[in-house]
């Protein structure tokens, strides 16, 4: 999708995924620690970077969409924290190595194969030995529920794609589920739903 359609999609005075944090990644606060720093990839308009900050994190916010960015800043700077942001095409990004205690990967399904396997390689690279990754995603029994995430069943995950992507890990928690979210007008419903955690050996 170009940028011209996320600053669209972005350009609005509401927070169209919500400002509260991912479920999930909430779930997740025994595995952070204060002082740790972040990668949160396509953070968008900031909900779960801002979060992160929150719980004492130095967090790096990258995603494409300068007007999704605009707004996270905005809401960190309501919420009393700071977010380091760059704005990032994460097909063409650095990874830079070894770079993150933690890698927080939410809803970034936006690119189908070979693109997916490019970030999936970037993830591995840029996360500590011994740091935590924490993802979300949509399996692909979420085209039936079309309540969000993308249209493109190649771009949704399957717990054998984790596993070959993660497997060498030590994953802590792998599981496919439904359950009703409501993250803003654009994750809202009944969904199809998986979850990773993974700390890197």
């Amino acid at each position: 999708m170009s940028l011209d359609f996320w600053n669209a999609r972005y350009a609005t005075d509401e927070y169209i995924f919500g400002t509260a944090p991912n479920a999930f990644l909430a779930s997740q606060a025994t595995h952070l620690k204060a002082g740790q720093r972040a990668l949160s990839i396509a953070d968008g308009e900031g909900r779960n970077g801002v979060w992160l900050a929150q719980q004492g994190l130095a967090v790096h916010a990258i995603d494409f969409s300068p007007a999704a960015l605009d707004k996270a800043a905005k809401l960190a700077a309501g919420c009393g924290v700071t977010l380091e942001i760059e704005q990032a095409d994460v097909l063409d990004w650095s990874w830079p190595e070894a770079a993150y205690d933690v890698v927080v990967a939410i809803f970034i399904q936006f690119v189908p194969p070979p693109g997916r396997e490019r970030i999936i390689d970037g993830i591995r690279r840029t996360l500590k030995p011994g740091g935590t990754l924490i993802l979300q995603g949509y399996t692909p029994k979420q085209i039936e529920f079309g309540t969000g995430g993308p249209s493109n069943p190649a771009n949704l995950y399957t717990e054998a794609d984790l596993r070959r992507w993660f497997g060498d890990w030590d994953i802590r928690h792998l599981a496919e589920h439904e359950a009703v979210i409501s993250e803003g007008i654009h994750h809202h419903g009944r969904s199809a739903l998986i979850d990773l955690v993974a700390i890197k050996t």
